[in-house]
């Protein structure tokens, strides 16, 4: 740090760019990165967004069961992603014990290459629909009650009324979800680190992981290649953000 503050520091020009890039590392982290972030938005929009749909409809102790729902949300990462290693224990989890139950064989989600991603993706999932389910169910709301009652004398059913209506009026809701949820998720690190530390090996390793692992991770650590990591996450972010843009202003000009 002294060299920086002293002007001596070299100036590497994009050394730890192209060092990052030629890691071995790099493949395997980019990839997760992808899976992880890509998985998590898929299920928890469609899952959230099929729980807002169902609570739209008033029945008794609706409004109890969606404030249970959003327990997830609430709780700290920390009790969230500890409370999932614990259930997905090889050896002494609740899942496992379930496996077995009904005659299924036992799941090393946590220690095997094959299932770590896996185990980290429930959870995540999990996490999220809470987020989803609050955003979509405020659209919902905001959907006249009028076009529904047309669409029922034409004679629309329930599947007709919600990809012609529910779903079209919804992509304005729906597409800033999806980015706050593909920003947020592409930063998730204490879920990972919790439950499995991005391996065994590099199997769960995504990119906020790395940064973590490459700046913090040794007895020698090395910041510049982390936030050279760090910097491509925010590239990936802004990507998606100018993409998220230019499809609101074609949806606002159509």
């Amino acid at each position: 740090m002294r060299t920086f503050v002293d002007g001596s520091a070299p100036w590497v020009w994009f050394n730890n760019y192209v060092a990052v890039i030629t890691s071995p590392t790099f493949g395997p982290a980019l990839l997760n990165t992808a899976v992880f972030t890509l998985v998590s938005i898929v299920f928890q929009f469609s899952i959230g967004l099929a729980l807002a749909v169902f609570f739209y409809r008033s029945f008794r102790l609706s409004g109890v069961l969606r404030a249970l729902f959003l327990v997830p949300w609430l709780l700290p990462l920390l009790v969230s992603a500890s409370t999932w290693s614990w259930m997905l224990n090889s050896d002494s989890g609740v899942i496992n014990s379930f496996l077995n139950a009904v005659g299924l064989p036992s799941v090393n989600w946590l220690t095997s290459p094959h299932w770590a991603l896996v185990a980290v993706l429930i959870a995540n999932i999990w996490i999220g629909i809470p987020f989803n389910l609050v955003i979509m169910y405020s659209g919902l709301q905001n959907i006249p009650a009028d076009v529904y009652e047309a669409a029922s004398i034409d004679g629309a059913n329930g599947w007709q009324r919600f990809w012609r209506i529910t779903f079209p009026l919804l992509r304005p809701v729906s597409a800033i979800t999806i980015l706050l949820g593909l920003v947020y998720t592409l930063k998730v690190f204490d879920i990972i680190w919790i439950m499995t530390r991005g391996g065994p090996g590099s199997s769960s390793t995504t990119f906020a992981i790395w940064a973590y692992q490459l700046g913090f991770g040794s007895t020698l650590p090395d910041f510049s290649p982390a936030a050279a990591v760090g910097n491509l996450l925010i590239v990936i972010a802004v990507v998606f953000g100018l993409v998220y843009i230019r499809v609101q202003r074609r949806m606002d000009l159509s």
